[in-house]
């Protein structure tokens, strides 16, 4: 029997639904307060079961009662009077995927890469409160100035894609590639070196700083393809991690045949393939995954299809890569965001990505009829975790002339992360 669709009758507030109806959520836990879980290591509730919680992740600590405490009206007055004695000090970014009730108070509300930038566009902010998770934060910390402090409002806010793939296991694969194809950082008879490392921007900052020690670049969904052409200009084949679905669905569309995109595990050796398939590849896979992008279905298409005939359905390229060739078209956010807001006529919209992000383009366009592929209403977990209590705390800290939460990256790291982030930067679609 197809599961129910839940509707949210164009209220963007993907917290009040869960507060209301908890059984409709991934977990019940969902509609309590984060801070309940802020003891407890892992992604909170409604993560999946499957992520590996990395053991030295940072944990969060108890805020304080007066917050935890506070009720949605006083959370939001106190938020604007800080935002208000902090003026232009202070600059507030927002995930698309950021709950409506911390979106309201953003500055600027994009992707990653776009907040990357808004991360460099105000030189004079004393601090940059990134509302997303800890590889964003890292990244405004390598792309601020010398004088900014960048702050997460709740540490545990981390990302189980990125954490796929860890430095340590990534250095492993390089050594072990290198056994194989021999010296990496040798070019042939054609200029070309044998493996050019690719990382999505969901990776950590030590991940950033490998790739760029090694002449590689960053991508973002948005500018994927480009970066392709980028390294395949440069090397034999490219290292692409942490998303295998992301990396598959942009070489796929650019030719690559499948059997020369070969997956590495970094739990067996040579990552599960034989070296005469990583010798042939072109694009080397890395096994991660988004746990929210990967709840996406074929059968998911095939019911919005039969209940909306008509229906439009545009899907993240972190989905597999059945459910986007599935689909009429997939993008990044600001993709789905555009095609949505470009649509001149009444149209229905079945969304593949985070439900944050489906309801507020739903509310924002009520003319169109959007909805989420996924019948359940599940947010990504770690961005879940960041609620106006922690925003409110993070602020008055900063009024009262204290920083808390600050996200640094220690310096053998920043430089070779900025020359790849700089790579990317330059790679405009």
């Amino acid at each position: 029997m197809p599961a129910t669709r839940i509707t949210l009758e164009r209220d963007p507030s993907v917290a009040r639904a869960i507060a209301a109806d908890p059984s409709g959520a991934c977990e019940t836990d969902l509609a309590s307060a984060p801070w309940t879980f802020d003891e407890v290591p892992g992604y909170g509730p409604g993560s999946s079961s499957s992520d590996p919680f990395p053991a030295l992740s940072p944990a969060q600590g108890e805020i304080p009662a007066e917050y935890r405490d506070a009720g949605d009206d006083e959370l939001h007055e106190r938020i604007r009077a800080a935002r208000e004695v902090l003026g232009e000090r202070v600059v507030v970014l927002g995930h698309f995927y950021q709950r409506d009730e911390i979106v309201q108070h953003a500055d600027y509300v994009g992707d990653s890469f776009q907040l990357a930038r808004a991360a460099t566009e105000h030189p004079n902010a004393e601090a940059i409160v990134f509302c997303g998770v800890h590889f964003m934060a890292e990244t405004a910390d390598l792309l601020s100035g010398a004088g900014q402090n960048v702050i997460l409002p709740h540490l545990g806010a981390g990302c189980s894609m990125a954490d796929m793939a860890s430095i340590d296991e990534v250095e492993e694969c390089w050594e072990q590639l290198e056994d194989v194809l021999g010296p990496l950082d040798e070019p042939d008879e054609d200029g070309l070196v044998p493996v050019v490392p690719v990382t999505y921007m969901n990776s950590s900052a030590a991940i950033k700083g490998f790739v760029g020690r090694h002449g590689g670049i960053v991508c973002t969904s948005s500018n994927a393809r480009t970066v392709l052409e980028w390294a395949f200009a440069r090397g034999r084949r490219v290292l692409f991690f942490p998303d295998q679905h992301l990396g598959r669905n942009t070489a796929k569309a650019m030719g690559v045949p499948l059997e020369q995109m070969p997956m590495w595990n970094p739990r067996r050796p040579l990552g599960g393939s034989a070296p005469k398939d990583l010798q042939g590849s072109r694009v080397i896979l890395w096994h991660g995954f988004c746990s929210v992008h990967r709840r996406f279905t074929v059968e998911q298409i095939a019911q919005a299809r039969a209940e909306h005939p008509g229906v439009r359905v545009i899907v993240h390229p972190e989905c597999p890569m059945a459910v986007v060739d599935a689909a009429d078209e997939s993008g990044s956010t600001d993709v789905i965001r555009r095609a949505i807001e470009g649509a001149t006529e009444p149209t229905t919209f079945a969304i593949g990505t985070e439900i944050n992000l489906v309801q507020r383009l739903a509310a924002q366009h009520p003319q169109h009829t959007i909805f989420c592929l996924d019948p359940v209403v599940c947010p990504c977990s770690t961005m879940y975790r960041i609620h106006p209590a922690y925003l409110a705390w993070v602020l008055e800290e900063l009024v009262a002339g204290r920083t808390v939460n600050r996200i640094t990256v220690s310096p053998d790291v920043a430089g070779p992360a900025r020359v790849a982030l700089d790579r990317m930067l330059a790679a405009t679609p």
